[in-house]
This record gives C-alpha cells, sequence and structure tokens, in this order.
C-alpha cells in the first residue's frame, strides 16, 4: 500500500512538474524600453503591457498578445506628441492602441522569429518580428513602413520606414 501511495505522489509531481515546465508565461517587468525612429523623429511608447508564453523547446506553443498604448507616445516636444496623436498619424481617440499577436515561432540561427497579426489604425497586416531571447530579456530591433498602416501622409519630413527597437525584461510568473 506505502509503495502504491510513493508511486502515486511520485506520478502526480512529475506530472505537474511537466505541465509547468511545458507551458512557461512570463511577466513583463516595468524595465521594458520601446523605442521608435526615423530620419527626423523619434521617442518612446510609455505605456505597454501583454501575455507571453514562450519556451525555446517548445516554439509550438508559443504565443505573444501585446498591446502599446498610443496615447503614452512621447518625442520629447509636446507638439510633435499632439500631432502624433492626431487624427492624420496615430488617430489615439479612435484607435487607442498598436496591437500585435503572434502564434508561430520558428528559430533563426541563435535568435527566433515571431510571425503574427500587427495592428496599427485598426489595419492589421502579417508581420514577421525576428527577435533574441537571453537572460530573461526579449530583444527586437525592425522596421515598419508607416505607409501601410496609412500613418501620416506619404513623402513628407518623415522617413516611410519606421525603425522599432524593443527591450521586454520578463520575469516567471
Amino acid at each position: 500500500m506505502k509503495k502504491l501511495v510513493y508511486t502515486a505522489f511520485a506520478f502526480v509531481l512529475f506530472t505537474a512538474l511537466f505541465a509547468f515546465t511545458a507551458l512557461q508565461t512570463w511577466k513583463i517587468k516595468d524595465t521594458y524600453s520601446i523605442k521608435f525612429s526615423s530620419k527626423d523623429v523619434n521617442g518612446i511608447f510609455k505605456d505597454f503591457s501583454g501575455n507571453i508564453t514562450f519556451d525555446p523547446a517548445d516554439l509550438a506553443k508559443a504565443k505573444f498578445d501585446l498591446s502599446l498604448d498610443v496615447s503614452s507616445i512621447n518625442t520629447g516636444n509636446a507638439i510633435q506628441n499632439k500631432h502624433a496623436k492626431g487624427e492624420e498619424w496615430f488617430h489615439a481617440e479612435k484607435y487607442p492602441t498598436i496591437k500585435f499577436v503572434a502564434t508561430k515561432f520558428e528559430k533563426s540561427g541563435s535568435d527566433y522569429k515571431a510571425t503574427g497579426s500587427l495592428e496599427i489604425r485598426g489595419i492589421k497586416k502579417e508581420t514577421t518580428i525576428p527577435f533574441s531571447f537571453s537572460k530573461n530579456v526579449f530583444k527586437a530591433v525592425f522596421s515598419v513602413n508607416r505607409n501601410d498602416f496609412k500613418i501620416g501622409k506619404p513623402g513628407g519630413d518623415v522617413s516611410n520606414m519606421i525603425k522599432i527597437e524593443a527591450s521586454i525584461p520578463v520575469s516567471k510568473k
């Protein structure tokens, strides 16, 4: 009887441990950084949130569900901030968030690629974002063509390609 109880206990413990490691969820720390830049304008988004499920050993179960609060944009210039939140650019009142939901992940050398839906101004585009994951920090550098999402008028002083740099430290949930 004792042997049966120990065996059952060991099985339950092993199963619980396996279930925990099979699906790793991460909490985004407050020290994240989301920067954007073009030839004449740069800045940050201050408010970022989301859910991250990621295990490098099991990419099939990975998922990113991330959001930026458009009204948290900060270029360091109050006039530019107001303009960026306005109807011509991000139209923060009508489209308050930028979203990225990725469900396809692949290894790329020592790094990874996440493919999913990027939504800006209500326009969704399939997007692949290269990223690294090391020491509980996700890092990504990629570019977005603002014309794909009808951000601003084509041409003008702001380049069409906007560079995004993200550093997202996480801790296990």
